[in-house]
């Protein structure tokens, strides 16, 4: 199955957590010093992560999930 989710590029992510914060589904956490997808499924694609980043760390990408 493909969705459009986040990505996040290590090398521009500061862990502000800004973008965690602004997702209503919860999609993101922060690991180790680094914003992660943790629940794909619940995305809704309204990229305010994406808007949320400071950096322009964060891109909305087709990605393919396992069933």
């Amino acid at each position: 199955m493909k969705m459009l989710l986040p990505v996040i590029d290590p090398d521009l992510c500061t862990a502000c957590g800004l973008c965690c914060a602004a997702c209503p589904y919860e999609v993101l956490e922060m690991k180790n010093g680094l914003a992660c997808v943790v629940k794909p499924k619940a995305c809704k694609d309204l990229e305010a992560c994406v808007e949320a980043c400071p950096t322009g760390a964060i891109t909305m990408e087709e990605v393919e999930l396992p069933d």
